[in-house]
């Protein structure tokens, strides 16, 4: 249902708009039909104003986009125009052809009513730019092609070329008409501010053919080729009787006839879909506002079927008019509807003026239009060799649609877009970094012994944090990448975060890096992968599928990197055989902490602990919690994680024995800021603040000296923070 809040704004929009598509649109409907004949000319005016009523009337009322106008448009001529060609010059009867014409328009209209209702309607208006420049400059070329003949006034059968360069074929009162509309096309914007420009451009072509019949009274005759003629028709033929013969015949057309026309009709659906949804994009950037694609190209469907079916030609969603219609005041789908009544009103007042409008001054306005309808700022991707083959692409789709068809340069445009992207994407490295073993540790605060060992064989594993899309283009370059490290290491970790997507042929060649590293006992890892792609994929049910990941697979999965990491350096350590042996539960002279404390010191303290066990995966404690108590590792593992509220904890280090944790709850009395897990089984000594306060009073110096020793142990975790932190900053 129409609504709006601004119903005069819309009436003078729509009015205006009116007056910058009507003419546009008798030029399109004699582009077309003035093919097939004289008389035909005509009948094209009436259909290009019918086509500016029913799409204008229809389209608002099925569609979604504001301000949006409607009305027949340069592909739907560029198409239909060259089918017209084509056919005539093959020798079939004219009569046939206008019914094909029909056919055509009739079932693009249904094609794009198929698009919409399916929700092809998103994936249209993202066809690459350079495809839809080269498609729109190919047709601006053609038109300007099929135009300069009428504006030469040449009717002379016979070789474009032959025809062009023979001044003596041409009418210079033609030339003369469609150079002076030319010229007012081009400057009216800059003397005339609130006049569209085509009507001025209309008015002083008009002017210039009524100066010319001073000296030529033959001007004046209603029925001479320079001018469209009476709207009814001729002698030769009236509009209406002719439709209404040419939809009966439209039964007789066979189905090698029908057929025939399907590409011809696909191919004008897709270029008038993609030249509303690209006017459509515009508008929505223009007034901050979103249109429904599907639900527009079903409007625009049914509004060329009701075009057709009356007699009128198709179109689309049009950019000059739906400018004007903002810049007058419209507001809403209000405007379009206006459009198309004033058109039908503007029929009924102005027959007899538009009877007289010379086809030169039309085949000049629609050569500037063609004109700018030609990308001329592509040009300067010229400038960069980064973008040259961008420019390739948008001329050869051009020169592709001017000289095979626009259903080839279609194809040819996506096809060269498509190799582009691919050209690109191997071009781009999918290794975000490569670490070596000897170049990364794990978060898990080793022993002296065992971190000897990882600076010593540490390069028996390799890290790569992958990025981007791994696809058949990117696969073997990764491939080639690990060729030197598959040689030398045992231990691959392949880190998934930041990959975007993942084809067969990519999961095929992590099979083969899987099965290179298990013919030395090595094994691929993989972490972090995505549980959901940018496509909505899980990554790992995909490796599932494809079987990379089947039972007894040489293959690890993390859930987070240090892990694999962490892994990776157990594995090395084992071999090197100085696994480590059972542990033995601490006592308090074992720690640090308490080095060259005497018994005595030791025995008091003793008395203060609590011991505490916990099993693998047991929770220790949890962010804040109040407990105030410092916990000292007698055997075990615990993971220490930093909570946060909008996603899981991060993993921050993996401690053993010999160390402590829960420290500043027992320095401040404050709740604890993290998450502590068991990764073990494991067994703890346990000091409460209040406990330690109590020992402080009779023990001061023994106190002093636990401090001092607490202190020199966290000012050398804070060293390897900050050690940590500037490794990152430098990647």
């Amino acid at each position: 249902m129409l609504k709006s809040k601004n119903i005069l704004g819309d009436f003078w929009g729509g009015t205006a708009a009116m007056f910058v598509a009507l003419p546009s649109a008798i030029a399109f409907g004699v582009t077309i039909y003035a093919t097939l004949g004289g008389q035909y000319a005509a009948y094209g005016a009436i259909a290009g104003i019918l086509g500016v009523a029913a799409i204008g009337i229809i389209a608002p009322l099925l569609g979604g986009t504001n301000r949006l106008i409607s009305a027949p448009s340069a592909p739907a001529a560029a198409v239909l125009s060259a089918f017209a060609i084509q056919y005539v010059s093959l020798g079939i009867h004219p009569d046939l052809i206008f019914i094909m014409i029909m056919v055509v328009a009739l079932f693009a209209g249904l094609f794009q009513i198929t698009f919409g209702m399916v929700g092809l309607g998103k994936l249209i208006k993202y066809m690459p730019f350079t495809v839809v420049s080269g498609y729109l400059s190919g047709i601006g070329l053609y038109i300007i092609a099929a135009q300069t003949p009428k504006l030469l006034g040449i009717i002379h059968e016979g070789h474009f070329w032959e025809n062009i360069l023979n001044p003596l074929l041409w009418q210079w009162t033609s030339v003369i008409i469609g150079s002076i509309t030319i010229l007012a096309m081009i400057t009216a914007n800059k003397i005339f501010k609130t006049i569209p420009a085509v009507i001025v451009a209309l008015a002083a072509g008009l002017c210039s053919y009524f100066l010319l019949s001073f000296t030529d009274p033959s001007l004046l005759n209603l029925n001479n080729p320079l001018i469209i003629g009476t709207l009814g028709g001729n002698g030769d033929m009236n509009f209406f009787p002719t439709l209404l013969q040419r939809l009966s015949d439209l039964t007789h057309l066979s189905l090698e006839n029908l057929q025939l026309l399907f590409f011809p009709a696909l191919t004008l659906a897709a270029l008038l879909s993609i030249d509303t949804l690209k006017t459509s994009v515009i508008l929505d950037s223009m007034t901050h506002s979103f249109h429904d694609s599907n639900k527009e190209l079903i409007a625009q469907g049914c509004g060329n079927v009701t075009s057709t079916l009356i007699g009128g030609m198709p179109g689309s969603g049009t950019m000059g008019a739906s400018l004007i219609n903002i810049s007058s005041g419209g507001t809403s789908r209000l405007s379009g509807l206006i459009e198309g009544i004033m058109a039908i009103a503007a029929y009924l007042l102005l027959g007899k003026f538009i009877a007289w409008i010379p086809i030169a001054s039309l085949a000049g306005i629609l050569i500037v239009i063609g004109a700018r309808m030609i990308d001329t700022h592509s040009i300067q991707l010229l400038k960069s060799r980064k973008t040259a083959l961008d420019f390739f692409i948008i001329v050869s789709v051009a020169i592709t649609a001017l000289t095979v068809s626009l259903i080839a340069a279609a194809g040819v445009g996506v096809l060269l877009a498509i190799a582009l992207y691919i050209t690109q994407q191997i071009g781009t490295s999918v290794v975000y970094r490569h670490l070596d073993g000897l170049e990364v540790r794990s978060k898990l605060l080793r022993r002296t012994e065992e971190s000897d060992i990882l600076s010593e064989r540490g390069g028996d594993f390799s890290l790569y944090e992958l990025h981007g899309s791994l696809f058949f283009g990117t696969a073997n370059q990764l491939y080639t990448m690990l060729q030197e490290d598959l040689r030398t290491k045992k231990y691959i970790i392949l880190d998934m975060k930041r990959v975007q997507t993942v084809d067969f042929t990519a999961a095929h060649i992590l099979l083969q890096i899987k099965d290179i590293l298990h013919e030395k006992n090595g094994y691929l890892a993989l972490s972090r992968l995505p549980h959901k792609l940018p496509t909505g994929d899980d990554l790992e049910s995909y490796f599932n599928q494809v079987g990379l990941l089947k039972h007894l697979s040489p293959i690890k999965l993390f859930d987070d990197l240090d892990d694999a990491i962490e892994w990776a350096e157990n594995k090395i350590i084992k071999e090197c055989m100085i696994e480590q042996k059972q542990e033995k539960l601490l006592e308090l002279r074992d720690f640090d902490l308490f080095k060259d404390r005497n018994e005595d010191t030791l025995a008091e303290i003793q008395s203060l602990v609590q011991c505490r066990s916990f099993h693998k995966g047991e929770s220790i404690y949890t962010a804040g919690d109040p407990s105030g108590e410092i916990f000292l590792i007698r055997r075990g593992l615990v993971r220490i994680m930093l909570p946060f509220d909008d996603r899981k904890s991060v993993h921050l280090s993996t401690i053993g024995q010999n160390n402590f944790f829960g420290e500043f709850s027992f320095l401040e009395g404050s709740p604890h800021y993290t998450n502590i897990v068991a990764a073990s089984d494991t067994d703890l000594y346990v000091i409460s603040r209040e406990a330690f306060a109590a020992f402080s009073q009779h023990h001061k110096r023994a106190s002093y000296h636990f401090m001092q020793s607490l202190a020199t142990e966290l000012a050398d975790r804070l060293r390897l923070t900050r050690s940590e932190l500037g490794a990152e900053v430098d990647v």
